[in-house]
């Protein structure tokens, strides 16, 4: 199932935190940290503009994002959860 989000929304995957340290200590889930990083599924037409065109999104499919504390909606679909937020939730762009 493909969800595609209307004008400047954006679906989002939530990434899993990590389950072990760098230094390769296994992490209880009580000290996990909550993750506010996303790999972005689809995009919406953009952000209408007062002129009546649509203004392109900072971010595409496929990116890995940072976003606000309690950025989007949680949504569930076929079982898998998924957040659907506005691009100005989007904090930044991470690059490998």
């Amino acid at each position: 199932m493909k969800v595609v989000p209307l004008g400047e929304h954006v679906v989002v995957k939530r990434m899993d935190a990590e389950e072990t340290s760098p230094g390769g200590v296994y992490l209880p889930e009580a000290l996990r940290q909550d993750l506010h990083q996303g790999r972005v599924l689809s995009v919406g037409d953009g952000r209408l503009l007062s002129t009546g065109e649509r203004a392109g999104h900072q971010v595409s499919e496929g990116d890995r994002i940072v976003f606000r504390h309690y950025a989007g909606t949680e949504v569930v679909l076929d079982g898998e959860e998924y957040l659907i937020m506005n691009e100005d939730d989007i904090l930044a762009v991470v690059s490998a």
